[in-house]
């Protein structure tokens, strides 16, 4: 592989990783033991069958655990011990490719958890605001298009590996705008949610309105804390 393929393949599979690591890993033993990619040697265990089963086996486990209200935020907070330092040791591997001293190595294995762990935080985050959002937006659909973003990703970064830097880098400042406003909105919500339950009369309680139901009572808080986020 090229030099520029690595550096993609190195990005790509750290960011893949924070998003659906058993995903990843799965994908790129199929993709070598297929014959459709030639791993770097860092990578090479990959295909190997034990390697690929355990990862069709946990990637089954988080299908269902992804797409549970509830389950999925518990599933992620135990991943954040996971995939960040998987993440991190795979982009490592993919430098030991470019035959690079092992200051570059190290400085691959920084770079790497980074990215693993801004993608990991920020599905995280925006998993706790859907569950805690009364809208119509689905864990089933917030699931399936982060797996559809692994293949897409990780495809583009095998075939197009200047592309995928430059939508790297874009992904990057937009989760740099997005980021702190999911993380005041949530802050708001919780609070408000927590005045509620301990009966501080700050303001007045939505379930004082007769006719409410809960789901009514979860909007109001929702649409209180999205327009009037405590800094």
């Amino acid at each position: 592989m090229e030099t520029i393929e690595l550096i993609s393949l190195m990005l790509g599979v750290a960011w893949a990783s924070g998003i659906n690591l058993y995903a990843s890993v799965f994908m790129l033993g199929y993709l070598s033991s297929t014959g459709n990619m030639e791993l770097p040697p860092g990578l090479e265990m990959l295909d190997d069958p034990m390697v690929m089963g355990a990862a069709g086996l946990m990637y089954c486990v988080e299908f269902f655990a992804d797409k549970t209200p509830g389950i999925d935020s518990g599933w992620d907070a135990i991943h954040t011990f996971i995939r960040i330092p998987a993440g991190a040791i795979m982009a490592a591997s993919v430098a030991q490719g470019m035959d690079v001293s092992p200051a570059a190595e190290f400085a691959a294995l920084l770079i790497g958890g980074g990215i693993t762990a801004t993608t990991h935080v920020t599905k995280a985050s925006s998993r706790l605001l859907i569950n805690a959002s009364p809208e119509p937006i689905t864990n089933w659909a917030a699931s399936i298009t982060e797996d559809l973003a692994v293949i897409g990703g990780l495809w583009t970064a095998l075939h197009y590996p200047v592309l995928f830097i430059a939508l790297l880098i874009v992904f990057t400042l937009v989760i740099i705008w997005a980021l702190p406003r999911i993380w005041r909105t949530l802050k708001a919500l919780f609070q408000r949610i927590g005045s509620w339950f301990s009966g501080r009369k700050d303001d007045p309680t939505p379930s004082s309105i007769p006719g409410q139901t809960r789901r009514d009572i979860l909007k109001t808080l929702y649409h209180d804390a999205r327009d009037n986020p405590k800094k």
